[in-house]
């Protein structure tokens, strides 16, 4: 029998079914390839955050039973790609458990699985949007209900209900909508979305930020974060910017160019806003630039720790770089960087 030298093979081997979900910089499903890939050493991490792969492991041992959850923060090298010798550990303590307690198991008490990650250094609770946007995601992944929270939810963000208390409306049911909603409810929502109290925008805009809104909404977002930003509500504008990151780059795009060279507008929120959750919108050889230019110009220290874990991200890795390299010294970018290169 070939060992267990992955979180992969454990999971293929076990017999459960599981499903993965990077975490951090954004909730999205990891496909077991991608995650097989990872832990090979032959691919970087597709989402880093903070210097960590933010990794769920759902899993159901039985059809009758409840999913359990492991929240695994993997360390990454400077490439963005595994450091194993913390994952090994993490694999040496959980085969040795499973030795030691296989008839309890088998007996159906799941308990020494849940419990490996008490006192694990591996592991980490996730801010709470997170973790409601990944019980919405994995219920629907593993063909179970919405929370009973999405009712009321969903009416009131559609406009049927537009006059009941939303102070009564949970996150969980918010993070549900955003996940399992239809074209015609966000075209609904979407018509709503200007007259929504702020307290239920932006816990709704901190659950978008980990979806892909349709063109409706997206439009909607922007004229909302356009209204927020000439009443000066800071708070709300950026949640706009954060909400729109995964929409489509012809809508949002433009809208982020546009902030970008507004120096009224442009300031380290926003570029922070995009940098956390629209950095696939810099996938843009203009676009990329002025994001940079814009960064290096703010007066904090910022500018190499936000560099450094963009380019963490795969998919901006070279263009980050090759950006940066072909940046004249006596720019903005340029000298930045000058101290670096002493």
């Amino acid at each position: 029998m070939q060992p267990i030298l992955t979180l992969c093979d454990f999971f293929t081997r076990s017999g459960a079914r599981s499903r993965f979900y990077t975490l951090g910089r954004r909730v999205a499903p990891c496909d077991a390839e991608t995650l097989a890939a990872f832990e090979a050493g032959e691919r970087a991490w597709p989402a880093p955050w903070l210097g960590r792969a933010q990794l769920a492991c759902v899993f159901q041992w039985r059809p009758e039973s409840d999913p359990l959850v492991w929240f695994l923060s993997l360390p990454l090298d400077e490439q963005g790609h595994l450091d194993p010798a913390p994952r090994d550990a993490f694999l040496q303590r959980l085969l040795e458990t499973l030795g030691r307690t296989a008839g309890q198991l088998e007996d159906g008490d799941e308990a020494p699985i849940d419990n490996l990650m008490q006192d694990n250094p591996l592991a980490f609770t996730p801010e709470l949007t997170q973790r409601a946007l990944l019980h919405a995601r994995a219920n629907a992944d593993f063909e179970r209900p919405a929370s009973e929270h999405i009712e009321p939810v969903e009416a009131f963000l559609t406009g049927q209900t537009p006059d009941a208390a939303w102070q009564a409306l949970g996150l969980q049911g918010i993070a549900d909508f955003c996940v399992r909603h239809d074209s015609d409810q966000a075209s609904a929502l979407a018509a709503r979305l200007a007259s929504l109290p702020v307290d239920v925008l932006r816990p709704l805009c901190q659950c978008l930020e980990h979806v892909a809104p349709a063109p409706a909404l997206v439009g909607a977002l922007i004229a909302r974060g356009e209204a927020a930003a000439r009443a000066g509500d800071l708070e709300t504008f950026c949640a706009c910017v954060r909400a729109v990151g995964h929409g489509a780059g012809e809508r949002v795009g433009p809208w982020y160019d546009a902030l970008l060279q507004d120096s009224a507008a442009c300031g380290p929120d926003l570029l922070a806003a995009i940098a956390a959750r629209g950095w696939a919108q810099l996938e843009d050889e203009r676009r990329l630039p002025l994001f940079l230019d814009a960064l290096a110009r703010q007066p904090d220290e910022g500018f190499v720790s936000v560099v450094r874990d963009l380019a963490l991200v795969p998919r901006l890795r070279l263009p980050l770089l090759m950006t940066l390299r072909q940046a004249p010294s006596d720019s903005a970018v340029g000298r930045r960087l000058s101290p670096l290169h002493r």
